[in-house]
């Protein structure tokens, strides 16, 4: 399917609610909670957020797999009420679950894949797409004797093979060794510069740091958050000072209004607001101690300092 469209923002919801069904053995659970979110077109999207929090909901709503309770949700421009099958197929869904027919070949599941789509043979691109995500050697082979990464590479393979603008990755490298979860975030990387939108959600915020432009934070059904990445990182206004003196130092010295914390090693650690202070005014106190100063390095807080914060230690 062609996409000629090319809409400012590639997913947009607004009041999204689900609720679930209760029955005698549990109550009824508000999955989501009117949640407003825009993920920009072109950008590597971030969709975080503990357990439960109403991710899996979110992606299964946009994938038709899930039907919203209320609120508007469009597509790559397309309303998903208006016009399901088109939003849906504006979509390739990489599971969290490894779910494939094993007696089947890579080269087979995509030629399937493609047919479901209803791609025309003439413009199937399965062995280029196996070829760009390494699997073209192991085409012919059944998927039963692939490794865990190849299914995983697999699986990101047919979530493309209609070429779809968007792509939602589900956490993509959830039991995958860190050789090769960098090769499928290589791939991921080449498939963003070619113009596709990723939707990622995982449990690895490093990745999630490093990759996305842009990250929400979900908890209980509701986005706590949605900024730019350096945005979201300079709301934790704290930074800590480690310093190392020229000797290493056997008790923290009282460097009030400062809490300095003693290292093992001799040295400090000295947390600071940089709203409320400079790093010049912890040198001053520094200096009126009597303690002459080596070296000193600044740590910045991360992006999993930022979603405990506004996950587990908000509720």
């Amino acid at each position: 399917m062609a996409y000629t469209a090319n809409p400012e923002i590639a997913i947009a919801a607004r009041g999204l609610k689900k609720t679930y069904a209760g029955n005698k053995k549990s109550p009824a659970k508000e999955a989501l909670k009117g949640i407003d979110l825009s993920i920009p077109t072109g950008s590597i999207f971030g969709l975080l957020g503990p357990n439960g929090a109403g991710k899996s909901t979110f992606i299964n709503i946009l994938s038709g797999l899930v039907r919203k309770t209320a609120g508007d949700v469009s597509v790559w421009g397309l309303d998903i009420d208006a016009n399901p099958r088109s939003a849906r197929a504006a979509i390739g869904v990489v599971p969290q679950e490894i779910t494939m027919d094993v007696f089947f070949t890579p080269k087979e599941s995509l030629e399937i894949t493609a047919g479901l789509y209803g791609v025309p043979k003439e413009k199937r691109r399965t062995m280029e797409i196996l070829d760009a995500l390494g699997l073209a050697d192991k085409a012919d082979a059944y998927v039963r004797q692939l490794s865990g990464g190849m299914k995983r590479r697999l699986l990101v393979a047919k979530a493309m093979v209609h070429a779809p603008p968007i792509l939602i990755l589900d956490e993509p490298t959830a039991g995958v060794d860190i050789e090769l979860r960098q090769r499928l975030w290589d791939q991921v990387v080449e498939l963003h510069k070619q113009g596709t939108t990723i939707v990622l959600t995982t449990h690895y915020l490093e990745e999630a740091q490093e990759l996305c432009d842009e990250i929400a934070i979900i908890n209980q059904g509701e986005v706590v958050a949605c900024q730019r990445t350096d945005e979201l990182l300079a709301t934790l206004d704290r930074k800590t000072l480690k310093v190392t003196p020229t000797e290493p130092l056997a008790v923290a010295p009282d460097l009030s209004p400062f809490e300095a914390e003693l290292c093992v090693d001799g040295s400090l650690a000295i947390p600071y607001r940089p709203s409320d202070v400079q790093v010049r005014d912890v040198l001053d106190r520094l200096n009126d101690a009597g303690i002459t100063v080596r070296d000193l390095t600044t740590d910045e807080p991360d992006l999993e300092d930022v979603f405990m914060d506004m996950t587990y230690r908000s509720g």
